[in-house]
């Protein structure tokens, strides 16, 4: 794969991080950037970003993590991860300072979301309600998104990645600012 930049996203429990690294891992020269990475940058006064009084900072942090990739992906084939909703899909394509980028949701039922972020390990999101209430974003934004950027969450991880893989391969996934 050409140096190019891949966004897998969805709402939380979507399975975004784990199909995101199965990619990664598919590739030979690649780079993984991790979105929460950017959150976790905030220190003091952060505000949870699900709320309506953060869409300053989400939009500080979703700059910040866009520019990051857009340079990994002038030089890797890189795979982003993390919450850009459609919403946020042309600031963050701005602001990678890229010609096109490939984007693909992964859209689960909202109980496959919740049921994932409860029982999950290792990770410091856990909350319901948020979960709920991202996953109605997403199904708000989705509505009106090209349906070639979704991609069906039926499979397992394995053949999610591989269809992603041969989607971006292909320029199914392709977007331009």
């Amino acid at each position: 794969m050409e140096p190019s930049l891949l966004v897998v996203t969805g709402p939380p429990g979507g399975g975004k991080s784990t199909v995101a690294r199965l990619v990664s891992e598919r590739l030979e020269t690649s780079a993984l950037v991790e979105g929460d990475a950017f959150f976790a940058f905030l220190d003091q006064g952060a505000i949870a970003p699900w709320l309506t009084e953060a869409d300053e900072q989400n939009e500080v942090v979703v700059r910040a993590a866009a520019a990051a990739s857009g340079r990994f992906a002038a030089s890797y084939a890189t795979v982003y991860e993390g919450i850009i909703g459609p919403w946020f899909l042309p600031v963050f394509g701005q602001a990678t300072g890229l010609d096109a980028l490939h984007y693909a949701v992964l859209f689960p039922d909202e109980d496959v979301c919740v049921e994932r972020v409860a029982t999950r390990s290792g990770h410091g999101f856990s909350d319901e309600e948020a979960t709920r209430h991202m996953h109605a974003e997403f199904a708000r934004g989705c509505a009106s998104l090209d349906g070639r950027h979704l991609v069906e969450a039926t499979g397992g991880p394995d053949a999610l990645a591989t269809e992603i893989l041969d989607r971006w391969a292909a320029g199914d996934l392709r977007y331009a600012p």
